[in-house]
């Protein structure tokens, strides 16, 4: 068993290569191998977002408060809210974050494949972050 007590974990700023904004990470779940999930709490302030990124195995998003925004290459921007759940399927290049006017923290969670959970690309340009919710 591998036991971690709350407060053993530091809430962390997310990296400013991977993410535009004030962003904070708090560490949930890491399991060691053979396991492969890991899961976080990310807290987004407004205007916030994750840089495109694909997931090798996908990611799975539950929102737990606020209001936010994720989008799909090529697809629309949609709004998400606490109590949505969000699958993004495995290599689909995507982003999300916070509306432009609210906070919005998920819980986020993915599996590795050799290791690796998120292959990250590019910032999301404002232009981008600025499409009409559709």
């Amino acid at each position: 068993m591998d036991f971690h007590p709350a407060g053993s974990r530091a809430t962390r700023r997310a990296p400013a290569e991977y993410f535009t904004g004030n962003v904070l990470q708090d560490p949930l779940i890491m399991a060691p191998a053979p396991a492969r999930l890991n899961a976080s709490r990310v807290s987004f302030a407004p205007g916030a977002r994750t840089a495109w990124h694909t997931h090798p195995l996908g990611q799975t998003l539950y929102v737990i408060s606020g209001i936010g925004r994720i989008q799909a290459k090529g697809g629309p921007v949609r709004e998400i809210r606490p109590g949505d759940v969000i699958f993004i399927p495995p290599g689909e290049k995507h982003w999300h974050g916070a509306s432009p006017d609210n906070e919005m923290t998920h819980i986020a969670m993915q599996e590795a494949l050799d290791g690796v959970y998120s292959n990250w690309m590019e910032h999301v340009t404002d232009e981008e972050y600025a499409t009409p919710v559709g």
